[in-house]
Order: C-alpha cells, then sequence, then structure tokens
C-alpha cells in the first residue's frame, strides 16, 4: 500500500469515527468517555497479544486495527472537549521521533542498538517533559506486568552504564541469587524468601535482556506450552481422577506431548 492510500483510509476511519459519535451515529459510541474506553484498551491490546502468539498475519491486522480504533477513538472524544485531536497527536509524535534519532536526523552517530537505545535515553531526560524527573526511572508505567517492569529498569540503568560488561557476570549473578534462594529455604522466614525469589527472578530477567529474549513473551509462550501438554492429560484421563492417577502416569503422557512437539529435552 502506497502512502496516499494510507493517508486516504486513515482519514476515512477518522471520519466514520467522528460519524459514530454525532448525534445520528450510534448511542453507544456517543456515551463513551475516555476512562470509559480504559478497558477496552487493555482488552485490546491483550488481543494484539495473543494474535502474536498465534503467528497469524490476517488476526494481529485485525486486532491492530480494533487498537488503532481506539486510540482515533479517544482521540475524537479529546478533540470534542477541546483537549487535544488525532492531528496533534500524530504531530507530536512525529517531532519526537525526529527529536530521539538524532542519528538518523542530526549529526550523532549511533550504530548499534545498544547505543541508539543510550542515546533515546538520553535525549528523553533533555525533553520538557521529563525535566522534572527526579531518577532515570521515573515514568514507567503502573500497569506494565513485574517482568516488564524488571526489563525496562534494566534497560534505563544499563543506558546510562548501569550494566554488566559480560554474559559470564550475568550468569554469575543468577546462580549467586540461586545459592542464596537455596540456603534460604530451610530458614521459614517468609519474607527472606520473597526477596530472594525476587532477587532470582530479576536476574534471571537480565540474562533474558542479555541474550535478546523478551522475558514475558518467553513466559506467555511457556505458559502456552504447558497448557497444551497439559490438556493431552486430561483428555487421556478424561474418565479418571487426575488426582488418583499418579505422577508418573501423567508424566509419562506429558512426555509423549513434548515428544510430539518435537523436543529432546
Amino acid at each position: 500500500m502506497n502512502e496516499h492510500s494510507a493517508g486516504g483510509s486513515f482519514q476515512r476511519l477518522v471520519d466514520l469515527t467522528r460519524t459514530l459519535r454525532s448525534s445520528d451515529g450510534c448511542a453507544w459510541d456517543r456515551a463513551q468517555t475516555i476512562e470509559t474506553l480504559r478497558p477496552h484498551l487493555i482488552e485490546e491490546f491483550h488481543e494484539v497479544l495473543e494474535a502474536l502468539d498465534a503467528s497469524e498475519d490476517a488476526g494481529l491486522r485485525d486486532e491492530l486495527g480494533d487498537l488503532l480504533f481506539l486510540v482515533v477513538f479517544m482521540a475524537q472524544i479529546a478533540s470534542e472537549d477541546d483537549r487535544f485531536d488525532i492531528a496533534g497527536i500524530i504531530e507530536g509524535l512525529t517531532a519526537k521521533l525526529v527529536r530521539r534519532h538524532p542519528h538518523v536526523f542530526g549529526d550523532a552517530v549511533a550504530s548499534t542498538p545498544d547505543e541508539v537505545r543510550s542515546s533515546w535515553e538520553k535525549t528523553k531526560l533533555e525533553e520538557s517533559t521529563h525535566r522534572s524527573r527526579r531518577s532515570i526511572l521515573d515514568g514507567l508505567p503502573r500497569d506494565l506486568s513485574s517482568l516488564l517492569t524488571a526489563r525496562r529498569i534494566q534497560e534505563k540503568a544499563g543506558a546510562v552504564g548501569f550494566d554488566w560488561k559480560d554474559i559470564s557476570d550475568v550468569l554469575d549473578k543468577v546462580r549467586e541469587e540461586l545459592g542464596e534462594l537455596e540456603e534460604e529455604l530451610d530458614g521459614g522466614d517468609e519474607e527472606r524468601l520473597r526477596d530472594e525469589v525476587g532477587d532470582l527472578l530479576f536476574s534471571i530477567v537480565n540474562l533474558a535482556r542479555f541474550v535478546r529474549v523478551d522475558p514475558d513473551q518467553a513466559l506467555r509462550q511457556t505458559n502456552l506450552k504447558f497448557r497444551r501438554r497439559f490438556a493431552c492429560i486430561e483428555e487421556r484421563f478424561a474418565d479418571e481422577k487426575l488426582s488418583e492417577v499418579g505422577l508418573d502416569e501423567m508424566d509419562r503422557i506429558w512426555n509423549e506431548a513434548k515428544d510430539a512437539d518435537g523436543e529432546d529435552r
């Protein structure tokens, strides 16, 4: 699709959204506010993630469309209250992207992804909307998953040089945290155990970052894999109580399901 047709399609979406909000439009759409759309935004975001997990382009296209509609919808509501409009959103985004890519649109040099991220974070700190922040870690959304928050904290700290130099150091840290957790297992101190589990998880996220694996996506895939294999166990023993089947028999079916996935580990 060329630039002009994309622009025309977007304008039709904006016009359609305005019609839906008009007096001759849809009663449900007219009744919405930015706040009432919040749960729909969260739902659509997770549906995009599910489409990504499924690796189906048609589904992903549709879900991204739903997400885009909510952005346009919220902008339309805001424009009716003279707060901002979709054009302002686009203009602000365009200016920000140019500003945060001085290695593309200016004279700065950043030839690797890590150099680009470091430049991005430093440029953000110079922006007026970020000058009031006392820490480079300020501004992370409260609703981010704990795994994603840990990753973003590490990325932001790493962008200013507070980072491990080599993956071997990261692996040593993982082993260290696992050892500290093992030492607390017999202690019975729930708070200390929680702290050590948190430290271990944080170090695992760091390891994932070093090997360029999204820890949240990795865990999502493992969850899906577990559910798929466990479903095989439930199907095999559908006429029996699982609690009475026994671990050995369930593990046998699990391994069959794992072999069917093509895994030998």
